[in-house]
């Protein structure tokens, strides 16, 4: 069992930066591939990022690549979400998810945090 826990929201005015923090309890966070996604009220669950566990290699969305980088930290059981240039459609609840694979497909995810909101102001 992996539980996660976001970090980092909050109000921002366009062409700032955050930087979202994904705190993983447990002693195996460096056994799973970590993703973050992001969700509008109203709509499906979109896929951001993801980063594997093995290599750290990442996989960025086509809409905030080149704006936002993943990392993880295996030694704090954190993966991060760098965000820059932020836009006003970047606003969303975003939520990390532990996975046995990396993917940016939310169902092959098995753990997810709660949430953090991230509101970009024009």
């Amino acid at each position: 069992q992996v539980q996660l826990v976001e970090s980092g929201g909050g109000l921002v005015q366009a062409g700032g930066s955050l930087r979202l923090s994904c705190a993983a309890s447990g002693r195996t966070f460096s056994s799973y591939a970590m993703g973050w996604f992001r969700q509008v009220p109203g709509k499906e669950r979109e896929f951001v990022a993801a980063i594997r566990r093995s290599d750290d290699s990442a996989y960025i969305a086509n809409s905030v690549k080149g704006r936002f980088t993943i990392s993880r930290d295996n030694a704090k059981h954190t993966v991060y979400l760098q965000m820059n240039s932020l836009k006003p459609e970047d606003t969303a609840d975003y939520y990390c998810a532990a996975g046995f694979m990396s993917s940016s497909v939310a169902d092959d995810y098995r753990y997810w945090g709660q949430g953090t909101q991230v509101t970009v102001s024009s």
